[in-house]
């Protein structure tokens, strides 16, 4: 990927503004043969296919000038769905209270996946209840943060 992440923010996140939507993260999946760039976006009336189309065709415009990933890939745009992805620390603010599950980069007291009760964010960390212990962690360290759809 030319200039990381942020280069990919930087460009995606004003179409997505422009377009209305709400640009929350994306991320490149899958191998080098085969990647795939998936960004997820948010309206209050919810995401539609139509919308998803829309953000696409913009971004594959600007994609195509900027070519910010070398290569062929996948560029798939979708909505957070149930299990909504948490990408920025206002993410983990607003989803407080709720049960997720995350990945770190590096372990922590001998793990890397965690699932519990996201109970506090305070400067750049997390606090996470697991089976009555609680995990402090840095937000630097989070590879992945999914919220876990409340089906009751």
């Amino acid at each position: 990927m030319r200039g990381g992440p942020e280069h990919l923010n930087r460009l995606i996140e004003p179409v997505a503004k422009g377009l209305g939507y709400e640009y929350l993260g994306c991320e490149l999946i899958g191998n080098a043969a085969q990647p795939l760039l998936r960004i997820y976006i948010d309206v209050a009336a919810g995401v539609t296919v139509d919308d998803c189309s829309k953000v696409s065709r913009q971004l594959s415009s600007v994609f195509d000038v900027e070519d910010p990933i070398p290569g062929d890939y996948t560029l798939e745009v979708s909505s957070p769905g149930l299990d909504r992805p948490l990408f920025q620390r206002d993410d983990f603010v607003r989803f407080c209270g709720h049960e997720v599950k995350l990945r770190t980069r590096q372990k922590v007291d001998g793990r890397k996946n965690f699932r519990g009760v996201l109970h506090e964010v305070k400067d750049d960390t997390i606090t996470i209840e697991v089976d009555d212990n609680e995990f402090v962690l840095s937000l630097e360290n989070i590879d992945k943060a999914n919220l876990i759809p409340d089906l009751g």
